[in-house]
């Protein structure tokens, strides 16, 4: 599996592409996403999911332009925050001076839920399969991706992957001032299901640089 990362829209959210040699999965879209699109289109890549980590604007905003280059991409949520594609005064875009509405969710994901990003091209027939973590506590319906490729023994033969959303950064965790949000909860949810991620756990978070989950437990101030 690949990640491409791209930063994107006013407040330089951490977007992603993670991809196989067929077929892709766009985590997050922030605002203009176009470079995005163009990578996709560049690799030839069939993108089957653009999954919302939550549902604040700056999480969501390029949602209506991937809809449009790629009509048959389906759109996913927890259902807890699928209400703030839809609203404003929900994702937050009130705040910042401008009222935004993304497509509806074409599909409604919760914890323990697996998407599975096929390789066609793949000749040991094993699948990508992302795992949802449910992490509320930025918000309600906050999640996280984890991905972990194993032989038919169970034995990991790829990296550890998650993508964090704004769960938790490095060297801090995400806001919990916002509407819907708890501090208790997300400290909860980080030391129950990332920190029981294996520690060399690549984090992909929802703002700037790549950490570890071991790095996090060491180190990150709040633990």
């Amino acid at each position: 599996m690949k990640v491409k990362t791209f930063i994107l829209g006013p407040l330089q959210t951490s977007s992603y592409v993670a991809y196989n040699s067929t077929n892709a999965i766009i985590i997050d879209a922030g605002g203009e996403p176009e470079i995005m699109v163009k990578f996709i289109k560049q690799k030839q890549l069939n993108p089957i999911y653009l999954v919302n980590t939550h549902g604040h604007i700056d999480h969501i905003m390029g949602n209506p332009q991937i809809k449009k280059a790629f009509p048959n991409i389906k759109l996913l949520i927890h259902p807890a925050d699928a209400p703030m594609l839809r609203e404003s005064k929900y994702n937050l875009s009130t705040e910042l001076g401008f009222e935004f509405s993304s497509p509806e969710a074409d599909q409604l994901v919760k914890e323990d839920d697996v998407i599975s990003l096929p390789d066609e091209k793949k000749t040991n027939k094993s699948n990508g399969r992302f795992k949802v973590i449910h992490l509320p506590g930025h918000t309600k319906g906050g999640i996280g991706l984890w991905y972990q490729e194993t032989d038919s023994g169970g034995k990991k033969i790829e990296a550890s992957l998650l993508f964090s959303g704004d769960a938790i950064f490095a060297g801090s965790i995400g806001r919990t001032d916002f509407p819907g949000g708890s501090h208790e909860d997300l400290i909860k949810n980080i030391k129950e299901k990332i920190f029981s991620l294996p520690d060399d756990t690549v984090i992909f978070p929802g703002h700037g640089p790549m950490t570890t989950v071991g790095a996090e437990k060491e180190s990150n101030p709040f633990f």
